[in-house]
């Protein structure tokens, strides 16, 4: 009997490894095909025509769609509002949550406690969060108002105000995420060697040099984590702004998704606002890519 190629025998063993490992990810990959990759792949077939929903024809458009977005004040408005509110809100829960995690960093009971309050409205969602500092915000019955007049002080109409309605949401979304940020560093300054500050300081470093020179460098993957998932959140922005302002006043606080939504589901212009959404996808892999390069460390090519 003339035997086989070499490597037959390797290769059908690891065939029948592969076969109940495709068994067990089957149902979780019909899931994400349908729910997830078919509708974005709709979405980008969506941009390419004149979609509306209900009509009995659709127009194909090809790049008109993506013409007329780069040619509207509202799209060019909601950009900017977007770019705006995720310049601030992500710096801001990065360096409150760096800043938070070194001073929380001893593990005792009342830093456990702190630790649990600043934590507690991560897990909170967004829509509660914006309902519940709409009334604290307002400037008639809520809680801000009343106190501003007991020291008394004019009452503000932060939410409806052109120049404090953004940065009010800006500070609740800071309010609402610095926790989860927090958390992370706890974890990863937990995971910095010791033995690098005993050597840093035997060296004559001082508190700020070990922090620019070990801590830093030493959580930096977390950093990069943080700021990512940061990053996306604050471009996705949307159940925030539509339940404290619902992009107002006049566009002050209109996002992107904002605008997606209302062209989409109010307007019923799916493939303009399915347009909208690739650009915003776009952006989004854009300025990962530009984290990953800028926050490139030695370990990873």
């Amino acid at each position: 009997m003339r035997p086989g190629p070499r490597g037959d025998g390797s290769t059908r063993r690891r065939r029948r490894r592969f076969q109940p490992a495709w068994l067990f990810m089957a149902p979780s990959l019909i899931i994400l095909g349908v729910f997830v990759l078919f509708p974005i792949l709709q979405t980008l077939y969506y941009s390419v025509f004149d979609w509306t929903i209900g009509a009995s024809t659709q127009t194909f458009l090809g790049f008109g769609n993506y013409i007329k977005l780069f040619q509207d004040p509202q799209f060019w408005n909601a950009l900017g509002v977007t770019l705006v509110f995720t310049a601030f809100a992500v710096v801001l829960q990065i360096t409150l949550g760096f800043g938070s995690a070194l001073l929380l960093l001893k593990d005792n009971l009342i830093t456990r406690i702190v630790r649990s309050v600043y934590f507690f409205p991560t897990i909170v969602s967004f829509v509660t969060i914006g309902l519940v500092w709409k009334f604290l915000l307002d400037p008639s019955i809520g809680l801000v108002g009343g106190l501003t007049q007991l020291l008394g002080l004019h009452p503000v109409a932060w939410l409806t105000s052109t120049s404090l309605a953004l940065p009010s949401v800006i500070f609740v979304a800071v309010w609402r995420s610095v926790g989860f940020a927090m958390i992370l560093f706890v974890a990863a300054l937990k995971a910095v060697p010791a033995e690098r500050y005993e050597a840093g300081r035997l060296d004559g470093a001082n508190n700020r040099q070990l922090t620019l020179h070990i801590t830093i460098p030493s959580v930096r993957p977390t950093l990069l984590f943080a700021t990512m998932i940061l990053t996306i959140q604050s471009l996705q922005v949307f159940d925030l702004v539509y339940v404290m302002t619902d992009g107002g006043p006049v566009f002050r606080t209109d996002s992107l998704v904002n605008l997606i939504y209302r062209d989409g589901f109010v307007n019923y212009q799916t493939g303009y606002a399915s347009a909208v959404s690739w650009v915003l996808f776009a952006l989004i892999m854009l300025l990962s890519l530009l984290q990953l390069r800028l926050f490139r460390y030695n370990d990873v090519d």
